[in-house]
């Protein structure tokens, strides 16, 4: 069983430093986004339920309890993630924000 929670805690931080460096290296705000909203999301339910995993090493009734405690708040970050990443994407968009667009140089050197 221990093999399994340092399988997801593992892969839970991959996808965290995954996110972390999309946020990093995308070029505008709407594109790091995405790495901000897909990969926390997953990193978090990795690394929540290899938590829940281990918690559960002692099986009683209070164990079981907070294990269920931890899936419930990777059940609201699963629903409450995309709907926030959409409301910042809504907000940029009504504040004027454009997206980024890759300038095309000319023979002399100038974008268009």
């Amino acid at each position: 069983m221990d093999f399994v929670v340092a399988f997801l805690l593992l892969f839970g931080l991959v996808f965290f430093t995954g996110g972390g460096v999309g946020i990093l290296r995308f070029p505008d705000f709407y594109s790091r986004l995405h790495p901000a909203g897909k990969l926390d999301t997953l990193g978090s339910l990795l690394m929540i339920a290899g938590l829940a995993l281990y918690h559960l090493h002692h099986l009683d009734l209070s164990s079981i309890l907070v294990s269920a405690k931890m899936i419930l708040i990777v059940v609201f970050i699963f629903l409450s993630s995309p709907t926030a990443t959409h409301s910042i994407v809504d907000a940029g968009m009504r504040a004027g924000l454009r997206p980024w667009t890759r300038k095309i140089l000319d023979k002399e050197g100038k974008g268009s």
